[in-house]
């Protein structure tokens, strides 16, 4: 088993449990996710952006508050629980410095954020996996401001 944080119990990362739960997976594989999950472990990450034209793609529903997740790293492992604590679906261009700030990537303005945001959104990842080759995003873009906290840590113990 691994450390956990808060009042997780022990059934609830059992091998039925963590099958069960949907897997949440910040970014594509590669360098990036794993900076994100390096933030959501270390705690420095306790919010994520994502699109609501993502979602609806995917044919998923929106976070809901007290929803649990696994976080998936590059080699497709869980690594973590996450619950989440909030969900704001807002413009694009309303989006504010605190969330920016809890994103935990080390942006200091949201002006910073959104380019970095942008360039993942315009790349050509995202837009093989949105199956639209000119995606673009713009100031009244829906955005899901999620907030999560990390309830257990998965990694075995050193």
């Amino acid at each position: 088993m691994g450390r956990y944080c808060d009042h997780m119990t022990t059934d609830a990362t059992s091998p039925v449990n963590l099958a069960s739960m949907p897997r949440a997976e910040f970014a594509f594989p590669g360098p990036l996710r794993d900076q994100l999950v390096a933030a959501i472990l270390s705690g420095s990450k306790t919010s994520t952006t994502g699109l609501v034209v993502d979602y609806e793609h995917e044919g998923e529903p929106l976070p809901e508050v007290g929803s649990r997740s696994v976080v998936i790293d590059s080699d497709d492992r869980p690594v973590a629980v996450i619950e989440v604590t909030g969900v704001r679906v807002v413009p694009l261009a309303r989006v504010d410095l605190a969330h920016v700030v809890d994103e935990g990537e080390g942006y200091t303005s949201v002006a910073e954020w959104r380019a970095g945001h942008e360039r993942f959104w315009h790349s050509e990842e995202m837009r093989a996996a949105l199956e639209d080759p000119g995606f673009t995003v713009d100031d009244a873009t829906l955005t899901v401001l999620e907030r999560f906290r990390l309830i257990a840590d998965l990694r075995p113990a050193d």
